[in-house]
C-alpha cells in the first residue's frame, strides 16, 4: 500500500523529526511503501537565514546592513546545527518532492492510497500550521483515504475564531485518532469522534532506536537538560540535582546554557536520543524528551512551560500514573530526588501501544 504522511518533519526540533521518522519507519516495517510529503510553506521555511530580519524596526537602510553585520557571526555559527539536521532527514526521511504553498499540494498532489496527518502539533491553532488546510488533508482525489495518527491540538482549547475552520477541516477525515484526552474533548466538542494513541516514537522499541542512536556520546554520570527558553526554573531544578548526585550537567538545548558543563545544541536527532538513554536524569519541558525518557526508563522531571504549553505532558504523564514529574523549581527534596518505579508505567504503555498499532492497522484498510 501506497502510504504518504503529512507532519512537521522539517522545522530543526529533534522530536519533529523523530515522530516523523517513527511513524514512517513503523509503517515501512510492516510492508508499506511511505513517503512523507516534503510541504515546506514560507512560514515552515526560513530556519537559519544568514540575511533574515527578524524585528521590523530595523529593517531599514543602513539600519538593515548594520543589524545583519552584528547578527551574522552567529548565524553562520549557528549553520552547524542545520547540517546536523539536514544530514539525519538526507539519511533517515524518505519525502516526496517539495510542495511550498497548498496550492502546489491541490493542483499536483502526491499519489497514494492512503494520506495520514500526524503526528505532533499539527493541529495547535496558536500556530500557523494548526490553520493551514494542509496538516487538513484538504488535497488529493476524494477517493483517497485519509486518516490522522496522533495528530495534537496541544492546548485545551482553539484560539478565538478557528472553531468553524477546523470544524469544516475535520469533515475531510475517514478516521481520527489524537495523542492527547483533551483532544479527544475538543473532538467532542466539533461534534467528532476519534480515539487516543500513542505518539509515533513509542511504536519503536528501544533496541530499534538504539540502531538510529549507534553514536556513543562518551560521557558518564550526568544530568540532561533539554531546554528552548534558557527557562530558570530547569536552571534551578538541573543545579539542584546535580549537587545532590554530585555529576555534571549537560544540554542538548537548541540555545547554549552557561551552567552546563557541555552543550550539544548543534548535534542531530541521533544525539538527543543517545544523550537521553545514557542519563541519570532529564530535565525539560519537551514532550518528546519525556517520551524518550519513558522508552528508556529514565528518571526525569518535567518543569511547567511558562508559555502555558503544558496541557500535552500533563495528559502524557496523568496517563501512566507519574503525574508527580511535572515540577516547578520549589519542589520538595523528597520528590525531587526520587526515582520512577516504571512496572505499572510500562504495564499501561505496552497496552497503548498494541492498541494504537490495532487500530492504525485496521484503519489503513478500512
Amino acid at each position: 500500500m501506497k502510504i504518504k504522511t503529512i507532519t512537521c518533519h522539517d522545522v530543526y526540533n529533534h522530536g519533529a523529526s523523530l515522530q516523523a521518522f517513527a511513524l514512517q519507519h513503523y509503517l515501512q516495517s510492516i510492508g508499506h511503501d511511505v513517503e512523507i510529503i516534503h510541504y515546506k510553506p514560507p512560514y515552515l521555511s526560513g530556519h537559519y537565514d544568514l540575511w533574515k530580519v527578524s524585528n521590523s524596526r530595523y529593517d531599514k537602510p543602513i539600519i538593515r546592513l548594520l543589524y545583519l553585520m552584528v547578527k551574522l557571526p552567529g548565524r553562520l555559527k549557528s549553520l552547524k546545527r542545520k547540517r546536523a539536521f539536514d544530514a539525519f532527514t538526507s539519511q533517515f526521511l524518505r519525502l516526496t518532492r517539495r510542495y511550498d504553498t497548498i496550492e502546489a499540494l491541490r493542483n499536483d498532489p502526491p499519489h497514494a492510497d492512503v494520506y495520514i496527518a500526524g503526528s505532533d502539533q499539527i493541529w495547535n491553532t496558536t500556530f500557523r500550521n494548526g490553520l493551514d488546510p494542509a496538516f487538513y488533508l484538504d488535497f488529493g482525489p476524494d477517493a483517497t483515504r485519509r486518516i490522522s495518527y496522533a495528530a495534537s491540538f496541544a492546548t485545551n482549547s482553539l484560539t478565538d475564531g478557528s472553531e468553524s475552520f477546523v470544524n469544516s477541516k475535520l469533515a475531510n477525515f475517514d478516521s481520527i485518532s489524537v495523542r492527547e484526552s483533551s483532544a479527544l474533548d475538543l473532538l467532542n466538542q466539533l461534534g467528532y469522534t476519534g480515539v487516543q494513541v500513542v505518539d509515533p516514537v513509542f511504536l519503536l522499541s528501544p533496541s530499534q532506536w538504539d540502531d538510529v542512536a549507534s553514536i556513543n556520546n562518551n560521557d558518564k554520570d550526568y544530568i540532561l537538560v533539554y531546554d528552548f527558553m534558557r527557562d530558570s526554573d530547569i536552571r534551578a531544578v538541573a543545579l539542584r540535582l546535580a549537587k545532590h548526585y554530585s555529576c555534571k550537567v549537560i544540554s542538548i538545548s537548541p540555545l547554549n546554557l552557561d551552567y552546563a558543563h557541555k552543550n550539544y545544541w548543534d548535534k542531530s536527532p541521533i544525539m538527543f536520543v543517545s544523550l537521553i538513554k545514557n542519563a541519570r536524569c532529564v530535565i525539560s519541558n519537551s514532550f518528546h524528551g519525556t517520551a524518550f525518557s519513558m522508552i528508556y526508563n529514565r528518571d526525569f522531571f518535567v518543569v511547567n512551560r511558562k508559555d502555558g504549553l503544558n496541557t500535552r505532558m500533563k495528559d502524557l504523564l496523568s496517563r501512566y500514573k507519574i503525574a508527580e514529574r511535572q515540577i516547578s523549581s520549589d519542589v520538595v527534596d523528597d520528590v525531587l530526588f526520587s526515582h520512577i518505579n516504571y512496572n505499572k508505567a510500562n504495564q499501561i504503555i505496552e497496552q497503548d501501544i498494541q492498541s494504537s498499532i490495532l487500530w492504525l492497522k485496521q484503519n489503513l484498510v478500512s
